[in-house]
């Protein structure tokens, strides 16, 4: 998903009353509306005219209501903060070791570096699966995310863990998206040697930010995604739910 713009578009209504604000993107084709702010007390006509093939995030109860006509789910998703002040990460946290033949490197490399630990992590059956090619991936997804043209600049605490033979193994990114601390991905290779991996890179990510004066830290889990434990773990505590329909 990429957010091409943050300047907010509004879609309008009979008479040019404004129903619908957003931050238009795109996701999985789709012409996408993220971040929307609902205007009207029932903006589902102007929505289902207006906005025909597009892909809406919002309110569970926005959802809902364009189901109800025909649209089609393509995410519920879980907001989730922890904040690092209250619950601050444990100091040792920093320093934790990860499997043998592992290190830590800064994020710092090229798309197509990541590529190959990302995908297999989003298989066919996870539920943030991405449905394009290798390639689409690449251009479509980790590219605008690490060039800061999705959710902001990748910050300094995101980290990535590499083998001996210098391959991207696993990884947390965090960017700032709109001056808030967010955690863009968690990803790593399926293999059961790297079981638990995840989660260390998590912790070291959480006790980096605290480090460098970060207060507070956010993420979306996908409904079904059982990442969604350890989040809960670490000190995540869920603030909103969202849907993600495709408007028919």
């Amino acid at each position: 998903m990429t957010l091409h713009d943050e300047q907010r578009q509004t879609l309008t209504g009979p008479g040019g009353l404004p129903v619908l604000t957003y931050v238009q993107g795109t996701r999985e084709g789709h012409p996408w509306a993220g971040r929307t702010e609902v205007l009207s007390p029932d903006p589902v006509p102007s929505i289902l005219a207006g906005m025909s093939g597009w892909a809406i995030s919002g309110t569970v109860e926005l959802g809902e209501q364009l189901i109800l006509h025909g649209a089609r789910i393509m995410r519920r998703a879980h907001r989730m903060h922890c904040d690092l002040v209250s619950d601050a990460p444990r100091p040792e946290w920093s320093t934790i070791n990860l499997p043998d033949g592992l290190h830590a490197t800064p994020c710092d490399r090229q798309a197509h570096d990541l590529a190959p630990a990302w995908r297999a992590a989003f298989s066919a059956e996870h539920p943030d699966h991405y449905r394009g090619s290798d390639e689409q991936a690449v251009e479509a997804r980790l590219t605008p995310l690490l060039t800061g043209e999705e959710l902001g600049p990748v910050l300094p605490c995101s980290t990535l863990a590499v083998d001996e033979a210098d391959r991207v193994i696993a990884g947390v990114i965090v960017t700032n998206d709109e001056g808030l601390p967010w955690i863009a991905s968690v990803f790593r290779q399926p293999d059961p040697r790297y079981a638990g991996l995840g989660s260390v890179l998590l912790r070291r990510t959480l006790a980096d930010a605290a480090s460098r004066g970060c207060t507070e830290i956010a993420l979306a889990v996908s409904d079904t995604n059982p990442a969604r434990r350890i989040y809960e773990k670490l000190g995540f505590k869920l603030t909103s739910t969202s849907l993600t329909v495709v408007v028919p």
